[in-house]
């Protein structure tokens, strides 16, 4: 099997009225799991736990199959948040994903754990939409991005940068709406450049059902791919390859 075989079945699973996708997020400690029905949720599992990902991701699945009673033949693809994030656990939700694809040879649909965060905030306000997560080492992963209609639309491309350098990018005339990990952590800082202009979100940051909701578009635009051609979304290098 060639990388996008899998790919024209799709035409297949959206001739029939459902698709049953299997969404999932471990690109942090607040790990969750999805599964839908289209764009509706069936039930989720979230999890902020001292626990690996390893211990409690299949046991997740596990609980999420059985009480839909569904067997995981009976989906239809997979949505993956592929970065950024916790390195360790991208690898596990790769490695995870790609050896379902190849058990039922479905199609994966990658996500951007930072688009998701903002379709959590989206809203039909037009306000502006800024995920934040902590990166440590004095840096943030982060994006700003607007709604146009349904969709959202990139204004600043994904990056990995300070939290200074990417906040004077930032219009100062628009109010700007917050959420993540690092947006709490330089929550001081955000409103010393923005004021009253910034908004920070009380939503949780578990969003897996926001990874199913992208995924299940990028199917609908033919864009699921292969598990062999799925990739990592790191923005940065690893400890590993900075040593190296």
């Amino acid at each position: 099997m060639k990388p996008g075989d899998c790919l024209p079945m799709l035409k297949k699973w959206k001739a029939a009225e459902k698709m049953l996708i299997l969404a999932l997020d471990t690109t942090s400690f607040a790990g969750s799991v999805a599964l839908l029905e289209d764009k509706n949720l069936i039930s989720e599992v979230n999890s902020d736990s001292l626990l690996t990902h390893s211990e409690r991701l299949l046991p997740a699945v596990d609980w999420l199959l059985r009480t839909a009673k569904l067997n995981i033949s009976d989906l239809d693809g997979f949505a993956l948040a592929v970065g950024p994030g916790s390195f360790t656990g991208i690898r596990i939700g790769l490695s995870t994903v790609k050896s379902f694809a190849y058990g039922i040879q479905k199609p994966v649909a990658p996500v951007s754990n930072l688009k998701a965060l903002a379709l959590k905030i989206k809203n039909p306000y037009q306000h502006l939409l800024c995920p934040m997560i902590d990166a440590r080492k004095g840096e943030v992963y982060c994006a700003l991005y607007e709604p146009e209609g349904p969709k959202l639309k990139e204004i600043i491309p994904q990056k990995c940068t300070s939290p200074d350098l990417f906040l004077t990018k930032l219009p100062s005339n628009r109010q700007i709406h917050f959420i993540g990990s690092g947006s709490q952590a330089y929550k001081k800082k955000i409103f010393d450049y923005f004021k009253d202009k910034a908004r920070f979100s009380g939503r949780s940051l578990f969003t897996a059902f926001e990874v199913g909701l992208l995924g299940y578009e990028r199917f609908l635009q033919k864009k699921g791919v292969d598990f062999r051609e799925l990739k990592p979304l790191y923005l940065r290098k690893s400890q590993a390859e900075e040593n190296h």
